[in-house]
């Protein structure tokens, strides 16, 4: 099997082997809903099958495998959000990577970006640790919760227009589950910082008229039921930005040192 079964033992599995699967959009939509909890909803997300390109891709790369990592067993199944049930914080990237996440079973967990991101979290004081190398490890995040918009690694980071509207319902549901207390969302990229504004507006929450551009350091102000929350945009920690010099550990903290301060 090129996936880890729910509920077989794997650190932090969501699920189990009676958790409701979705094979569809429609599925989808009604398992998001009916979701009544972090937990339920959670689990639903690490089982979904809706994206039969993207079930392909994440299962074939968990059984072929990378060199570096031919020993070791792939999660090979959606990554389900992850951190605490009542954040202040809330990180929003696209989706996993192949060899990461899909990978390890943690959102932003086992490749450089993630390195590079967790580095800046604990020296912020939104990690406990300075690495995340695998679901399980020891690590937990301080007052602040990870989701991607696309759950499913997708083939060269590039998850289509239809595959994000199918994964969209799980987003709009955390994005409520976690409205009180959440203070600050960060959206890292602007892949991220596109897919998060019609999802906050599906969740009720209260935006300005239009969009403003994304950039590292924009900040707007929104609302949920009355509460004021700030959305700031964060370069992605990718090899192509850090290599270049576009995004620098500096950077990094200097957004995450203003969400923790927004947070409380």
């Amino acid at each position: 099997m090129s996936y880890v079964p729910p509920g077989s033992g794997w650190p932090d599995d969501p699920a189990g082997p009676e958790t409701p699967v979705a094979g569809g959009a429609d599925d989808v939509r009604e398992l998001a809903r009916e979701s009544r909890d972090l937990g339920e909803l959670t689990a639903r997300q690490s089982v979904c099958r809706a994206c039969p390109r993207l079930v392909e891709w994440r299962e074939e790369v968990a059984d072929v495998k990378r060199r570096a990592f031919i020993g070791e067993t792939y999660w090979g199944r959606p990554i389900a959000g992850w951190g605490e049930e009542k954040p202040r914080v809330l990180i929003v990237g696209l989706a996993p990577a192949a060899h990461g996440g899909n990978r390890t079973g943690r959102v932003f967990t086992g490749d450089r970006s993630g390195d590079w991101l967790f580095a800046s979290l604990y020296r912020t004081g939104l990690a406990a640790q300075p690495t995340s190398t695998y679901a399980g490890d020891g690590q937990r995040l301080i007052g602040a919760r990870m989701v991607a918009a696309v759950r499913c690694a997708p083939p060269a980071n590039k998850p289509t227009i239809e595959e994000r509207a199918t994964c969209f319902p799980w987003l709009v549901r955390e994005l409520e589950l976690v409205a009180d207390p959440l203070r600050v969302i960060v959206a890292l990229g602007g892949y991220a910082w596109q897919a998060v504004w019609p999802a906050l507006k599906a969740a009720g929450y209260t935006l300005p008229r239009s969009r403003p551009p994304f950039g590292h350091g924009a900040e707007v102000e929104i609302a949920h039921e009355g509460t004021p929350i700030r959305l700031l945009g964060c370069y992605h920690p990718s090899q192509q930005n850090t290599f270049t010099g576009r995004v620098t550990e500096q950077m990094l903290d200097a957004i995450f040192t203003r969400a923790a301060e927004l947070g409380g």
